[in-house]
């Protein structure tokens, strides 16, 4: 909860540095999102401990799993092409949005038809939902929310995105079973950069960051 709750003080700072940049504002608004993200899973943790009443944790978790998997795969990529001013990278970003469409839909349906659950694991939590051809989903979700940001003409982006691929590699290798949980956390600490370069990007000039068109 603690972790969360800094989270989302960095949201809000990133926030503070949108400026006239209005095609920042999912961008500027994703660590305010990835925190709340993260205190909705204490929830489930205090809830598995019996700290909390089932009925809390079942909220909880119905909430975490509806942005882990329904919202974050449309979200980022439609967050990256807002500030992509090359047309030609932004239909390639469209198409991986599109991606994020498709699975945010099957995953969607999965939660729906159930059932679904949650376990403790040592550190982690594992989050399984009952779905046909898992690693499919996943990769297309991956594909999804990476893809945008390797297409992206700004190289702080670009390097952000090759960051995040090596980090998701590293987890499903080491942590198959805590995946979605340990992702996500994954997720909000790196939201940090976010919180950087809202901070020191300069709006005044055209363009600063980008890579040849």
């Amino acid at each position: 909860m603690v972790g969360g709750a800094i989270v989302s003080g960095l949201g809000v700072d990133a926030l503070r540095h949108l400026r006239s940049r209005r095609n920042f504002l999912l961008l500027a608004s994703l660590p305010l999102f990835l925190g709340v993200h993260q205190m909705i899973e204490s929830l489930i943790w205090w809830g598995l401990e019996g700290d909390v009443s089932h009925g809390v944790e079942r909220v909880a978790l119905w909430a975490y799993l509806i942005i882990a998997f329904v919202l974050l795969p449309i979200f980022i990529p439609f967050a990256i092409m807002c500030i992509e001013p090359a047309l030609h990278r932004r239909m390639a970003m469209l198409l991986f949005a599109t991606f994020g469409v498709g699975v945010a839909g099957v995953l969607l349906a999965a939660l729906i038809r159930g059932p679904f659950s949650v376990g403790i694991r040592p550190h982690h939590l594992d989050y399984f939902i009952s779905q046909r051809h898992g690693l499919i989903i996943v990769g297309f979700y991956v594909v999804a929310v990476c893809g945008a940001l390797l297409c992206s003409g700004d190289r702080h982006v670009l390097l952000f995105g090759l960051v995040n691929v090596v980090a998701v590699a590293l987890i499903a290798w080491l942590i198959a079973d805590g995946f979605a949980s340990v992702w996500c956390g994954w997720a909000t600490v790196s939201s940090g950069a976010i919180v950087l370069y809202m901070r020191f990007a300069k709006p005044h000039r055209a363009h600063p960051y980008l890579l040849a068109q």
